[in-house]
């Protein structure tokens, strides 16, 4: 029974795929949607039964108790709808001011929100898949292929000539096809980020900003902001910025450069105004709660203080952990092996794109964007996380983003000439 359920609804998710408006708007014909589309789902399947081969050593683990989690939403939504409904809004730490800790890791109804939500989401699905995973998967990777396509489209519109390595970019770069087809919560976050980024760049080109954009932004924030928060206090900043300088006719990197040291003493001098606001203080217990539940894939590190000066101390380690972690020497298993291979090649990619770039980019005030939400969103991870596993799977979500004008960038031919002499 499983089988056939999972056959029917592949067939019919692969036809939905050609008849989406999104979808089919984006250049790709039926074809090539339906093969990406199937890609996914391999690797949705993959993930599912890397969760079940590995275990715990990987800490490939959470997927199943992701599926678990809306198993148990689902018994609920179907024998007391109220209290299903209900626990959206529970705080179980309402004694001790649970809601107002908004960052918080520990005894936070907004640390709790992102397995909840998630379980929420999953319970919708398991009405129509009987609880079966891997039918599941069908459903979320139909979900999760609206990132890919909206990064794929705004690629597209900055590189019209250069269709193949965008597709690779925003489709095919390995961490990001695997972490973001899994059933994990990366698939529906890289959706809001490249809704977001999909409907400002063409509202700022077309200066069009119509109910249908800005519901689709909204849904986009909500998924961030309920899933996992951070990531809107790098995203947001950079959008703003953006749209900025979009105005402006030159000096955009200046005019980026003066907004973000504004940014940076805001964020260490905020405090000084309101206790609240000590954002140091959040990404150090941030940091701490990694540090006290080590896992098979955590590296020693720093322990910082939530001071200036420590922040610029401890810079170099946190750029290097996520910029060119995993060595070689960390890798245990084949995910981490592949992770190592990822990241050797992705540096070789900047390096040819340093030599044999000539292409000249239009938009400048969205690769500015891209370049700055890039890394501040990996300084954010770098100074907070210290396990290797949880450092690949959140950078996978911004991959898609600068790969783009990388490979675009790179002029192939010239290289091409320079290997054959």
């Amino acid at each position: 029974m499983e089988h056939l359920l999972f056959a029917t609804y592949l067939v019919l998710f692969a036809w939905l795929v050609t008849k989406t408006t999104f979808f089919t708007n984006s250049g790709l014909n039926k074809a090539q949607l339906v093969m990406l589309f199937l890609i996914k789902v391999l690797m949705g399947i993959f993930y599912g039964w890397m969760g079940i081969y590995y275990d715990g050593y990987a800490r490939m683990l959470d997927t199943w108790l992701h599926h678990q989690n809306g198993l148990d939403q689902y018994h609920l939504l179907t024998s007391d709808p109220a209290a299903y409904i209900k626990s959206f809004t529970h705080d179980p730490y309402e004694n001790t001011e649970g809601v107002g800790k908004f960052f918080a890791s520990h005894n936070s109804y907004w640390n709790d929100l992102k397995g909840v939500m998630f379980a929420k989401i999953l319970s919708i699905f398991n009405i129509f898949s009987f609880g079966e995973y891997y039918v599941n998967v069908i459903f979320y990777s139909f979900c999760s292929f609206f990132a890919p396509v909206a990064f794929y489209r705004v690629a597209n519109d900055l590189f019209p000539t250069k269709r193949i390595t965008n597709l690779i970019a925003c489709f095919l770069v390995p961490s990001f096809v695997y972490w973001s087809s899994g059933i994990h919560k990366e698939g529906l976050l890289a959706v809001g980020i490249g809704l977001i980024v999909y409907h400002v760049y063409f509202g700022l080109k077309t200066n069009t900003w119509p109910i249908k954009r800005w519901l689709s932004f909204a849904l986009a924030l909500i998924l961030l902001f309920t899933l996992r928060n951070f990531i809107l206090v790098v995203l947001l900043p950079a959008v703003l910025v953006w749209v900025l300088a979009s105005r402006l006719k030159k000096r955009r990197l200046l005019f980026f450069v003066g907004v973000y040291t504004l940014f940076i003493i805001m964020f260490f001098g905020l405090r000084l105004i309101n206790n609240s606001l000590d954002f140091p203080a959040v990404v150090v217990e941030k940091q701490k709660a990694f540090i006290n539940n080590p896992g098979n894939t955590s590296i020693d590190i720093t322990a910082m203080e939530a001071t200036f000066s420590d922040f610029v101390k401890t810079a170099p380690q946190a750029i290097s952990f996520t910029t060119i972690r995993p060595f070689p020497s960390d890798a245990n298993h084949i995910l981490s092996l592949a992770a190592v291979v990822e990241i050797i090649a992705i540096w070789l990619l900047i390096i040819l794109f340093i030599f044999f770039s000539d292409i000249k980019y239009q938009d400048k005030a969205y690769l500015l964007f891209v370049l700055f939400f890039s890394i501040t969103f990996l300084l954010a991870i770098g100074y907070s996380v210290n396990n290797l596993g949880a450092i690949v799977r959140y950078r996978s979500l911004i991959f898609p983003l600068f790969m783009a004008p990388i490979l675009s960038g790179i002029n192939w031919q010239r290289l091409k000439a320079k290997l054959n002499f």
